[in-house]
């Protein structure tokens, strides 16, 4: 399949959606895929969580059959193939959440609404200043992003629009802190942000509070060592502290009750993927 652009996959996404929807609710289907999308891609490098994610996804997919499963596996490559072709186009864009309007679930669920792409490629230019950046890349080699409301992650995508437009490797040289408090748009965010082969640590957790309930990883943060990236810089110079705006809350939480979950996030295998000729990692072979 050729994806040209965002209305093609979105309407095709939908489509397959309301197929689902004949036995189940639209929001239930919703939920699920993002769900087991999340699941999927985390499962195959998070051995700390493996277990009862494994075990989650079983019980997710009991009320569905063969054909709704197959159908289900037709979302997930459709995003995938949607989200490599976007990278290549060097544009990055929010698609489940455009998913999620267009399929009216914003209307039931607490008036929710996601930031339009167009809205978010214009602050990303606005807030990405080449000095700051630059400057950021010579002290340690990255620049980082926290983002305490992230929703589907499209205002990550705009700022990644931003830096791409600066010449920034957004595999190599950006790292992503992001916190939600609904579980449906940590699963969203991290399944794109993983499909875009960004470096980052998606959390269920509420900013305010510093409460944290589970901590997602993409692919890309474990295949290119930033856990000992992040540790050598904090380590190596004390001022780079103040680039971690969410530090009070992982250190609050890892205090509290995931101090052996970063331990063992930092000593899990670095899994082998295929990578293209561009850079771009390639989850699924």
């Amino acid at each position: 399949m050729i994806v040209m652009n965002s209305e093609q996959v979105i309407k095709e996404m939908v489509k397959m959606i309301h197929k689902l929807s004949a036995r189940h609710s639209t929001w239930q289907v919703f939920m699920d895929f993002v769900e087991i999308a999340a699941i999927a891609i985390s499962n195959s490098v998070d051995k700390h969580h493996f277990k009862e994610r494994e075990e989650r996804y079983l019980t997710m997919i009991k009320p569905y059959n063969k054909e709704e499963m197959e159908l289900m596996a037709g979302l997930m490559a459709l995003l995938t193939e949607a989200l490599e072709y976007y990278v290549k186009n060097d544009h990055f864009e929010d698609i489940l959440g455009q998913v999620f309007h267009e399929l009216e679930l914003h209307n039931k669920y607490k008036g929710q609404f996601f930031t339009p792409s167009s809205v978010c490629d214009m602050m990303g230019k606005m807030l990405m200043s080449k000095e700051k950046i630059q400057k950021d890349i010579q002290e340690k080699g990255y620049i980082a992003i926290h983002e305490p409301a992230c929703g589907g992650g499209a205002m990550i995508f705009g700022a990644v629009n931003g830096i791409r437009e600066i010449g920034l490797n957004h595999c190599k040289e950006l790292f992503v802190h992001a916190i939600d408090v609904d579980l449906k748009c940590v699963h969203m965010a991290y399944a794109q942000l993983s499909l875009y082969g960004i470096p980052a640590i998606v959390i269920h957790g509420n900013t305010l509070s510093m409460e944290e309930w589970s901590r997602w990883y993409t692919p890309v943060y474990f295949v290119d060592g930033w856990q000992w990236k992040r540790r050598r810089v904090k380590v190596s110079d004390d001022a780079c502290l103040s680039e971690v705006i969410a530090e009070p809350i992982e250190k609050a939480v890892i205090e509290k009750n995931t101090e052996s979950e970063g331990m063992d996030a930092i000593k899990q295998d670095i899994p082998a993927f295929e990578v293209e000729a561009n850079g771009q990692m390639m989850l699924f072979s």
